[in-house]
């Protein structure tokens, strides 16, 4: 898959350091995958929520912060849309 937003994630990891090594396999994983749909997704990613219109959240170390992805499988592309704590994403 290629990743799209990278700058979203490194920007995010420049204030929490503590999320930097699991956003770095994340991002790593997601460039060697080649998943055809959202159950691909979730086989990997148990506690991945699965909205609509290929929407896919992300719970990023325990669940402390949220990584909100839009997939396109045909084209074999994950887009970060946002990245940020718990808090902020229930207030979106």
């Amino acid at each position: 898959m290629k990743l799209v937003g990278r700058e979203l994630l490194e920007e995010f990891v420049l204030k929490h350091a503590d999320a930097r090594g699991w956003i770095g396999s994340w991002a790593a994983e997601v460039e060697s995958a080649n998943w055809g749909n959202s159950q691909e997704i979730r086989a990997r990613y148990a506690s991945a929520s699965l909205l609509a219109n290929n929407t896919i959240i992300f719970n990023v170390k325990g669940n402390n912060y949220r990584l909100e992805t839009k997939v396109a499988y045909k084209t074999s592309i994950v887009l970060v849309i946002w990245i940020g704590t718990h808090a902020e994403y229930s207030k979106r």
